[in-house]
C-alpha cells in the first residue's frame, strides 16, 4: 500500500481527566506517531466543549512542536470564519519561525461549535462563512506576500506554511481546486459527499504556486488492536461520545461499554453504520483490510486516522498497530 498516514486527534478530556492531562496525553501521543512514521499530527478546532481541549489550536500545537522534532503538525483544523486572517497569519507565522518546514495549516468553513460561540466571539458567523473564500486568499497572501499587501504581518510574512482546505461538501472541494491547494476530506464523520467532493476536486483543479497537481487527504476513524472484539470494545467510547454530541449531549470520553451498540435505538445504530464507511476498527489485519479498500475506493495520496480510546496506551498502540498492518 503506497498511501502515507497522518494523525488527526481532538485533544479529547477523558472522564475522571482535566484540560492539562489532555494536552500530555495528546502530546505524548504526537511522539508515538512520530516514533512509528507518521507524516502529519493535526488536532481540529472546537469551542465551548466539556470534552475537546483544543481550542487554542496553536498554543497546542506549539507544545506538541516542542516535544516532537520531525512529524509535520497543523491543524485539522483552524475554522477561519472564528479569526481573522492576520491573527492566524501571525499564529502559524509564529509556528513556522519555531518549526520550521513542519507547519500545515488546515482551513475550515464551519465554526467549530453551536450559535453561541457567535456571540463569545463578537462575530456574525454567518456573514464571515460568506467571506471565507476572500479570507483565504487573503491569508495565503499574508503568508506568501503574493500579491503583496500594504500591511505585512510579522511574524508570518514569508513563512514556509503549507496551506490545506478542508471540508464535508463539495464547497471546499471546489474552492481547494480554484486555488490550487491540498484538499483533505472529513469523511471520518461526514462520508456523504466524499466521492462527489473528490471527483471535483481533481476535475476542476488548477495548478498553483505551491502545488502543481491535486493531492487528497481522507479522514478514516481507525482503532487497531490484538483482535477484533477488543478493538470493538475500545472503539465504544467514541460511539458514546457521537451518539451523546448527536443528541445534544456532549461531554467528556467515557469508559468503554460492551455490547454498547446492542443498548441503542434503530436510529442511533443506524447513524453509527452510516459514518462506518470510513471507518477501520479490529485486528492488525481487519484494519490492513478496511484501509487499503478505502483507499483504493479514494485514491487518496494520504489517509488521516482518528479515533479516541478511553485508556491512553491502547490508542498509543493503536497507532504503532494501524502503522505496522500498513506496511505489512
Amino acid at each position: 500500500m503506497s498511501v502515507s498516514l497522518s494523525v488527526l486527534d481532538l485533544v479529547p478530556i477523558r472522564e475522571g481527566g482535566t484540560v492539562r492531562d489532555a494536552i500530555a496525553q495528546t502530546t505524548d501521543l504526537a511522539k508515538v506517531a512520530e516514533d512509528v512514521g507518521y507524516e502529519r499530527f493535526w488536532i481540529a478546532e472546537h469551542h465551548a466543549m466539556d470534552g475537546i481541549a483544543g481550542g487554542a489550536a496553536a498554543v497546542v500545537l506549539s507544545a506538541i512542536g516542542h516535544a516532537t522534532s520531525t512529524i509535520r503538525i497543523g491543524s485539522g483544523g483552524i475554522m477561519l470564519p472564528n479569526h481573522n486572517p492576520f491573527v492566524i497569519a501571525e499564529q502559524f507565522g509564529t509556528l513556522d519561525a519555531l518549526f520550521p518546514g513542519r507547519v500545515d495549516l488546515g482551513l475550515g468553513r464551519a465554526p467549530g461549535a453551536d450559535g453561541r460561540i457567535a456571540t463569545a466571539f463578537r462575530k456574525n458567523l454567518a456573514q464571515a462563512a460568506e467571506h471565507f473564500p476572500q479570507d483565504v486568499v487573503e491569508l495565503r497572501a499574508l503568508l506568501t506576500g503574493e500579491p503583496e499587501l500594504a500591511l505585512k504581518a510579522t511574524p508570518g510574512h514569508g513563512s514556509n506554511v503549507e496551506m490545506w482546505m478542508l471540508g464535508s461538501s463539495l464547497f471546499g472541494a471546489q474552492l481547494a481546486a480554484q486555488l490550487g491547494m491540498p484538499y483533505a476530506f472529513a469523511s471520518h464523520f461526514a462520508p456523504d459527499h466524499l466521492d462527489a467532493a473528490l471527483a471535483l476536486y481533481r476535475r476542476n483543479f488548477t495548478p498553483s504556486e505551491a502545488l502543481d497537481r491535486p493531492h487528497v487527504m481522507a479522514a478514516m476513524t481507525v482503532i487497531a488492536a490484538d483482535d477484533d472484539e477488543e478493538a470493538q470494545l475500545l472503539a465504544s467510547s467514541l460511539e458514546q461520545s457521537f451518539v451523546r454530541l448527536r443528541t445534544g449531549n456532549p461531554g467528556k470520553l467515557p469508559p468503554p461499554v460492551k455490547g454498547y451498540r446492542d443498548t441503542l435505538p434503530s436510529p442511533a445504530r443506524a447513524m453509527l453504520e452510516h459514518i462506518g464507511q470510513a471507518r477501520a476498527v479490529g485486528s492488525p489485519e481487519t484494519v490492513r483490510g478496511a484501509i487499503d479498500a478505502f483507499a483504493q475506493r479514494t485514491g487518496a495520496d494520504e489517509i488521516i486516522v482518528s479515533g479516541a480510546t478511553f485508556d491512553v496506551a491502547a490508542r498509543n498502540r493503536s497507532l504503532a498497530l494501524t502503522m505496522e498492518a500498513v506496511q505489512g
